[in-house]
């Protein structure tokens, strides 16, 4: 299998290009040149929003048996590559997101993907990221059709190499050790996907063929906020302890979930319905396996430790994490 990463030097797309490398596949990545490139790969360089950013692809002789594109910016770079590569590719994979569904997401009641979409258009420039993945989406379908097209709608990612920065707080964090303010409930149950489970079924899906959207993101309760805290004591062996705290006392302190406390969301909320509550039997239909919460936090604290313990951040996501002075101030409060 012949396959085409545009990417595929970060997060999402290195963990695609090493997969399909293990497979034995041919692997191209067309970057930037600004990250070190897995191993096996052939690599072309070009900037998609620069003129002639895409020579270097144009240039290459022969084509591939698929792509998998994980652009996260303006859908105009989406569609470039994807009317230079039409005649060249038989199938395209685009890694979108669950951000392009209208609020609130589709939650439990029924597969997600019939869910109304925000509006975006394959010709735009940058505007918001829902937007921007709903155009990425329609350039690749209005380019490759809806039959030679496939949507993966990621919610939310973990695992090595992440680059948003919501494992990794939670890792270094409690590598501080001492009392940890920990939002409850414990048993409150989480959806998210690691990359590499990501990757696998993305190169599943172009081998079956698969066309349209699909939710990709672990069954509700996979794991529970307690589990996934719990594994990073583990796996950073810190003398944390962790303080479970109500949910109504953390939101009462004026603490922003899901980023000041990564991945926590209020229980009964239509946030949380909506990250962590979704239904995602179309996916697991089609092969969506997902490995155990202690495995990806094990594997993540070590690649942080075998990279000097801090990750890599992109510069378009904000920043992540509670400050100290509000943490040891709430814990305080709650008798901590």
């Amino acid at each position: 299998m012949r396959l085409l990463v545009l990417g595929g030097t970060e997060f999402v797309g290195r963990a695609v290009a090493e997969a399909a490398v293990a497979r034995g596949w041919e692997v191209t990545v067309f970057h930037r040149g600004r990250h070190r490139t897995p191993a096996g790969v052939r690599s072309l360089h070009g900037d998609r929003t620069a003129p002639d950013g895409l020579a270097a692809l144009a240039a290459e002789p022969g084509g591939w048996d698929a792509v998998i594109d994980t652009w996260s910016a303006e859908p105009r770079a989406v569609l470039a590559a994807a009317r230079l590569l039409r005649g060249r590719a038989a199938r395209y994979a685009y890694v979108s997101s669950r951000s392009v569904y209208t609020w609130p997401w589709p939650s439990l009641g029924g597969p997600a993907e019939a869910g109304a979409v925000v509006e975006g258009a394959a010709d735009a420039g940058p505007t918001d990221y829902a937007r921007d993945k709903r155009g990425g989406e329609l350039a690749a379908v209005e380019t490759f059709g809806a039959n030679r097209s496939v949507l993966a709608r990621a919610g939310l990612i973990l695992g090595p190499y992440e680059n948003v920065g919501r494992l990794p707080w939670w890792l270094t964090r409690i590598a501080r050790g001492g009392p940890v303010l920990a939002p409850g409930p414990r048993d409150l149950p989480l959806q998210y996907i690691d990359a590499r489970d990501l990757a696998d079924w993305l190169l599943g899906a172009v081998e079956q063929r698969l066309s349209g959207p699909y939710d990709l993101v672990s069954p509700s309760g996979h794991t529970t906020m307690g589990e996934l805290l719990e594994e990073c004591v583990r796996a950073t062996g810190a003398d944390a302890e962790l303080r479970w705290t109500d949910p109504q006392v953390v939101l009462d302190a004026g603490i922003e979930p899901w980023t000041q406390l990564p991945v926590w969301t209020p229980p009964g909320t239509d946030l949380h319905a909506a990250a962590h509550r979704g239904d995602v039997s179309r996916a697991l239909a089609t092969g969506l396996a997902c490995r155990p919460v202690r495995e990806t936090v094990a594997d993540t604290w070590r690649w942080l430790t075998e990279i000097g313990g801090e990750a890599p951040r992109r510069p378009d996501r904000p920043a992540l994490g509670l400050d100290p002075e509000t943490e040891a101030k709430v814990l305080a409060g709650a008798g901590g």
